[in-house]
């Protein structure tokens, strides 16, 4: 038994594609090409940041540039389509070391034909996913391209919002679901179907149906038999306060004639109104008739929509430069990806983690200490 299980999961590794996979190494420049479709485009850096697990290894592609458009792409190793692939999973890392206030976090799959040097938003992608961060504004995005249209997910998860690298998965199956995954962990699944409009409706409101002119669509109405007291409205809205007694310092000649002060009164009855009884002439909430749909078209295979792809892009907009991508791959495989994660992302979360925790203890320190000499000489501070 367990020589099959084995057996099965060499076949499966053996039987995987990667088309395409991004470390960012020192020799990532040969194969990203920055558009020229702008002359003024932000500017990449090639760095691991401020805090790292491994200084090398974590080096990415850092935005280096406030209030900057960025488009940079690469070509996929290996061309491919959706059709004939059992699942399709883009997963990359991301670690926004601003703290980001306002700009996108994503990557775009690029259709053919495709050149890099003319790359922009207009470029036709296949996918688009990641997270978008803009004030209360804060989802992960996952467009995927149907037939020329650009559909957005119907759901809008949060991205993770701290400073730490976090990885972002998309997993589009064959059998027409789907997941996305951050760190490993599922956050959202379900059917393309139902979470993106891929399909016109099947049934429409009919255009040329109308509300009839003596339709009732009021269910309760005024009871014509109910009629208002006589002595309805004879009391007053206010009255004096009849515990309010006159301060004993209050001078007539200087304050005038005292008035105690106004109250609700308990037996002022308000503005009169019939009572309401069902109306025996209600028809219900009116609707048109549904009639089939014209642009309705069946597509057993709705969830196809790229037999193309071509390359991988960052393309957006930062207020506040300074997100890092890193370790990008594109397989038929989860479990192709899941080892990549794990050998690049599991290996140096750990050591990232503690060494932002010693970045912030060292500021807090360094804040604390300028607060004590602020504290011992003020005139100085006040200089300052």
């Amino acid at each position: 038994m367990l020589r099959a299980v084995a057996l099965g999961a060499l076949v499966a590794s053996c039987s995987a594609e990667v088309f395409f996979k991004e470390t960012f190494g020192s020799d990532y420049a040969d194969r990203w090409t920055v558009s020229g479709k702008k002359d003024d485009f932000g500017v990449f850096a090639h760095t691991a940041g401020e805090f790292f697990g491994d200084a090398e290894a974590n080096k990415g592609l850092q935005t280096s540039q406030d209030a900057k458009f960025y488009a940079t792409s690469a070509p996929v190793t290996k061309p491919f389509g959706t059709k004939d692939k059992k699942s399709v999973v883009v997963s990359f890392q991301l670690k926004d070391t601003q703290g980001i206030d306002c700009g996108g976090g994503y990557l775009k799959i690029m259709r053919a034909p495709f050149e890099g040097k003319d790359f922009d938003g207009e470029s036709p992608y296949w996918m688009m996913f990641g997270p978008d961060i803009c004030g209360y504004t804060k989802k992960i995005h996952l467009i995927l391209n149907y037939k020329g249209e650009n559909l957005l997910w119907k759901k809008e998860p949060k991205p993770v919002d701290d400073r730490l690298t976090h990885v972002y998965t998309a997993i589009i199956n064959n059998d027409g679901t789907y997941e996305m995954q951050v760190d490993g962990e599922k956050k959202e699944s379900g059917n393309l179907q139902d979470d993106w409009a891929f399909l016109k409706p099947k049934e429409i409101d009919d255009p040329e149906d109308k509300k009839p002119g003596d339709w009732v669509d009021d269910a309760q109405m005024d009871d014509p038999e109910d009629a208002k007291p006589a002595d309805w409205g004879s009391e007053p809205e206010t009255i004096p306060d009849p515990e309010a007694e006159q301060p004993e310092d209050w001078d007539v000649e200087d304050d005038g004639a005292w008035e105690a002060p106004q109250i609700p009164n308990a037996k002022f009855q308000g503005e009169w109104k019939a009572k309401s009884i069902p109306n025996p002439a209600y028809k219900g909430v009116w609707s048109p008739k549904r009639i089939a749909n014209p642009d309705y078209v069946e597509d057993a295979e709705l969830h196809v929509s790229a037999s193309d792809i071509s390359a991988v892009g960052i393309d957006l907009w930062q207020v506040k430069a300074g997100s890092i991508f890193d370790n990008i791959i594109i397989s038929d495989s989860l479990e192709e990806v899941n080892a990549f994660v794990a050998e690049t992302y599991g290996k140096t979360k750990d050591a990232e983690k503690q060494a932002y925790d010693k970045a912030q203890e060292a500021k807090k320190a360094e804040e604390s200490a300028k607060e004590e000499d602020a504290k011992e000489d003020p005139k100085e501070d006040e200089e300052a």
